[in-house]
């Protein structure tokens, strides 16, 4: 049998660094019927060019059900983001969530499993509908091939939503205990953990970049749960204290703080067409009433047009990140 010739990427993948390995941040060890079991490790991949010209690393965090593999490469074949932080002199880290890709999923460890990723969903999430200026999915509707290996890649959520945060941003603290200060990049359903960790480890989240992050504040989201700390589902430190969710939706805007968030360069990252945008603007504006330094960045005031919500792998990915990168540059700490 002869192999696909349209399939053999090693012959026409561009040459990129040997530089590159994987580790694990292990979960807690729980004990069960007189026996131990892990719970929630994380697995991590990394990757970084033979000079690293820039001060701290990028922890790529993927979105929804997907993986880490999202970020590697994009559908139609082209080097991902992963790869041009590392071109752009990053040493890269890329992160499977805990229960997702690499990282094990068992109920009795990690809780009930959510529903399971549909291709109707899949479509509703990231393909074209009515908008028509919706122009840079890479593959067509039509394309049933494309469209397998897209899905294959997806898994269910955790049903516990708040818990799934929680082991996200414990693993993610673990890894910058190891690693030391690092930006975080996330998209969609992680982009609460970028609050979160920054909570957790103020002094070692640098920067923020959050792509159309899941929101807005306090919203049901169908099929994966509440956001009921406002702009994550899992608690947030704020000062004063506040000890229920109840408290905090009482509270008025301005009310309450965010120290972990206060001067901390932040950017969330729009698309011109997709219906996930607008939560993002009322969630720069609940960090920012938090003492928060939220920018938003709408990708067609950058001269980026017709995205939707899977920017980071759209026919324009390159042209995307540019801005992003343009950003982190011009507001790159200094390295202590």
């Amino acid at each position: 049998m002869q192999p696909n010739s349209h399939f053999l990427p090693w012959y026409s993948a561009p040459v990129r660094t040997l530089r590159r390995g994987h580790f694990w941040i292990p979960g807690e060890r729980i004990e069960q019927n007189g026996l131990t079991y892990q719970r929630g490790p994380m697995y991590v991949e990394w990757e970084a060019p033979k000079e690293i010209s820039r001060p701290y690393p990028v922890v790529l965090m993927h979105g929804g059900g997907f993986q880490g593999t999202e970020w590697f490469d994009t559908p139609d074949g082209r080097p991902g983001w992963a790869q041009r932080f590392v071109e752009e002199g990053y040493a890269v880290l890329v992160v499977d969530r805990p229960g997702h890709g690499r990282s094990p999923f068992h109920v009795e460890t990690t809780g009930e499993m959510g529903p399971a990723f549909s291709y109707e969903g899949g479509q509703q999430i990231y393909f074209p509908g009515t908008d028509e200026r919706h122009t840079q999915w890479p593959f067509a509707a039509e394309d049933s091939a494309a469209m397998d290996e897209f899905i294959a890649g997806y898994g269910p959520l955790p049903a516990d939503l708040a818990l799934s945060q929680t082991m996200d941003a414990d693993r993610m603290a673990a890894l910058l205990d190891l690693i030391g200060p690092a930006i975080l990049v996330t998209h969609s359903a992680s982009g609460p953990d970028g609050w979160l960790t920054a909570d957790r480890r103020p002094e070692l989240v640098k920067m923020i970049v959050a792509v159309e992050p899941m929101g807005p504040p306090f919203a049901e989201i169908p099929n994966i749960g509440v956001m009921s700390w406002g702009p994550a589902a899992a608690p947030l430190k704020f000062e004063p204290l506040i000890e229920s969710p109840e408290d905090l939706h009482r509270r008025e805007a301005g009310s309450y703080r965010l120290p972990s968030m206060a001067d901390k360069p932040v950017l969330i990252v729009t698309a011109e067409a997709s219906a996930f945008a607008a939560a993002s603007p009322p969630t720069a504006a609940f960090l920012n009433a938090a003492g928060a330094s939220a920018e938003l960045l709408h990708l067609p005031e950058h001269g980026v047009y017709g995205n939707g919500h899977g920017l980071i792998y759209e026919k324009n990915s390159d042209e995307a990140l540019a801005p992003v990168l343009e950003w982190l540059h011009s507001r790159m700490p200094v390295n202590e």
